[in-house]
C-alpha cells in the first residue's frame, strides 16, 4: 500500500522548527529535527542532509522506523537518521526529536553531571537527563549514531526521560509535539547556561519533582505563545 503524503502543515512545520532551532542558536551547520508523520506512526519526517537555517519544503523527506527512505530521492540522508527512527520505535508517545550540539549542554555530558530544572521553563527536566556513554558497549567510534543497533543503544539511554546527553557529541530532546520539541530544545540550553553560573555561587536549590511537574504543564501549555513570537521572527518559508 502507497503510503500517503504528510499534511503540508506539517511539512512547513518542520522547515519552521529547523528555522527557529537556528536562529535561537541550538543548532548551527549541524543538528537536526524530526516529527512522527502525521498518517502513519512507523514513519517519520526529516530533511536532508542540509543546514538546519537552510532547510527548505523540498528537503523534507519521509523515512521508515529502520531509517530506510520512502520513495526515491536524489537528495543525501542524514547520517545520523537512526537517532530519530529508534526513539520512536522505543517511545510510541514521542512525536518530535531534536538533535543538537548546543555549546552549553556539552560540559554535562562530559562530566556525567545531569541537567536538572534551575527555573520554571525547565520543568520538563523534572527527572534530570540521563546520559549515553557510546565507548560502554562500542569502544572507541567517531561519537557518531551511524546505524540501528548504536540507535537502539541511545533510545535505551534515553527510557522515559526528556532529553539525553550524549558524551562528547551533544544533546536528544522528545516530546509529544514539534512545538514543545522545540521549545524543550531552547530551554535545555538554556537551562544549562544558568545551571552553570548558578554552580559558580553556591549550592543550587532545584526545583522538586512536583514543582517541575506543575511548571511544564502551565509553560508548555502556552507553548505556542513563544512558538507564535519565534516564527514570526522567521517569516514565511520556502
Amino acid at each position: 500500500m502507497t503510503l500517503p503524503a504528510p499534511d503540508s502543515a506539517l511539512v512547513e512545520k518542520l522547515v519552521m522548527a529547523n528555522r527557529i532551532l537556528y536562529a535561537q542558536g541550538v543548532v548551527d551547520g549541524f543538528g537536526h529535527v524530526s516529527v512522527r508523520h502525521d498518517k502513519s506512526p512507523d514513519h517519520f519526517l526529516l530533511s536532508c542532509n542540509r543546514a538546519p537555517g537552510l532547510v527548505k519544503k523540498a528537503d523534507i523527506l519521509t523515512y521508515d522506523l529502520n531509517g530506510d527512505l520512502v520513495g526515491e530521492s536524489t537528495l543525501r540522508s542524514y547520517l545520523e537518521r537512526f537517532i530519530h527512527g529508534e526513539i520512536y520505535r522505543a517511545r510510541p508517545d514521542v512525536m518530535a526529536v531534536v538533535h543538537s550540539h548546543s555549546p552549553s549542554v556539552i560540559p554535562f555530558g562530559v562530566t556525567g553531571q545531569r541537567l536538572r530544572p534551575i527555573f520554571h521553563m525547565s520543568g520538563f527536566l523534572g527527572s534530570g537527563s540521563s546520559l549515553y556513554e557510546i565507548r560502554e558497549s562500542n569502544g572507541n567510534t567517531d561519537l557518531l549514531i551511524r546505524d540501528m543497533g548504536l540507535g537502539k543503544d541511545l533510545a535505551k539511554a534515553l527510557g522515559q526521560h526528556t532529553c539525553v546527553l550524549m558524551r562528547g557529541h551533544g544533546s536528544t530532546v522528545v516530546a509529544p509535539s514539534l512545538e514543545r520539541a522545540v521549545y524543550r530544545a531552547v530551554y535545555a540550553e538554556e537551562n544549562a547556561k544558568l545551571q552553570l553560573t548558578a554552580n559558580a555561587l553556591g549550592p543550587i536549590e532545584f526545583l522538586t519533582p512536583e514543582e517541575a511537574d506543575k511548571a511544564m504543564n502551565t509553560n508548555e501549555g502556552q507553548v505556542m505563545r513563544p512558538w507564535e513570537l519565534w516564527s514570526r521572527a522567521i517569516g514565511a518559508v520556502e
